[in-house]
């Protein structure tokens, strides 16, 4: 059964099919966030510490940290802030790290301040981007997100797509990369603009999952790109990537909508054992009456055992 092993300095989590859905804290990426952006480069972090400990808190399962503010200030290094961002990132919370960039340096700057075992985001089919990017990948013992586009762009096709996946995990075996260290993206598109896009990726997701045994995650939020309540889209396209074979995605796990489906899946999913994360989370849960406000929670009841409880490529909310 393919592994991915991600750790911080106390907390290892496992990626895998048989693993309950890895949920990757998206907020903290100043890509279309402007403001976040200009705090970050006036060295005001209290926003990415509030991310932080809101995404933890809501369930992630580790964060995703993304220091590119050349939008908002084209002059900034950002191999520094990147640094800067994941050494206050990992004070505040013991979960792993996804180091979010496209620049080489920055990554490599990362994987040195980084603790634990780190997922770097990302590398593409592009050979300049191969040849940068897995010697590092190589050099740390870290696992990457490999996104199915190379020199030719995304392709709407699925199958080129997966031979784009299968090219990286081939080069990443050139670099003695296993392949249980690479974490495809297959890139979801926006279904309001190609109304095949989940069939897509169900199709494609299965194929990764059979025919190269690769661990796979995506920017979930693409999926519903344009249309009003990206939400409901976003929660209905949780459970089905999670039974056509996703294992992870990077997301926003403050929404609990999304959050409850994640939970859900896993139940149905057998990989939250004996509903035990479920019980812990909604054991007490009393749903609103409409229009009015929620009543106190009541004594929790019943019985049974209850152990532990619990994007510019990507569109963001």
């Amino acid at each position: 059964m393919t592994r991915t092993i991600v750790a911080s300095a106390t907390k290892e989590v496992v990626i895998g099919f048989d693993q309950p859905f890895c949920v990757i804290g998206e907020r903290i990426n100043p890509t279309g966030r402007k403001k976040l952006a200009a705090e970050m480069v006036a060295g005001n972090f209290e926003t990415v510490k509030n991310d932080a400990l809101a995404q933890v808190a809501a369930g992630a399962t580790m964060l995703d940290v993304n220091a590119g503010v050349t939008a908002v200030d084209p002059n900034a290094t950002e191999p520094g802030l990147l640094v800067q961002t994941l050494e206050i990132v990992q004070e505040l919370v013991d979960v792993p790290l996804s180091i979010d960039s496209s620049v080489s340096a920055a990554i490599e700057a990362g994987l040195k301040a980084a603790r634990g075992r780190p997922l770097v985001n990302s590398v593409t089919g592009e050979e300049e981007k191969l040849e940068a990017i897995l010697p590092l990948i190589k050099k740390y013992d870290v696992p990457v997100v490999a996104i199915s586009n190379d020199e030719t762009g995304i392709s709407e096709d699925p199958d080129v797509r997966f031979e784009v996946a299968k090219k990286i995990v081939q080069r990443a075996a050139d670099f003695g990369i296993p392949a249980h260290d690479i974490v495809v993206d297959p890139l979801v598109m926006p279904i309001g603009a190609m109304g095949t896009a989940g069939q897509q990726v169900f199709r494609l997701l299965r194929r990764l999952r059979e025919e190269l045994k690769v661990n796979t995650t995506c920017g979930l939020s693409n999926i519903s790109f344009g249309l009003p309540h990206r939400h409901g889209i976003n929660a209905g396209f949780i459970p089905m990537v999670i039974g056509a074979g996703m294992t992870s995605a990077i997301m926003n796990p403050c929404r609990p909508q999304e959050m409850e489906m994640v939970r859900a899946a896993n139940v149905l999913n057998g990989t939250d054992p004996n509903c035990s994360r479920w019980i812990m989370t909604y054991r007490d849960h009393q749903p609103a009456a409409a229009g009015a406000a929620p009543p106190a929670a009541a004594p929790a009841s019943g019985s049974g055992r209850r152990r532990g409880g619990r994007d510019a490529r990507r569109a963001r909310e």
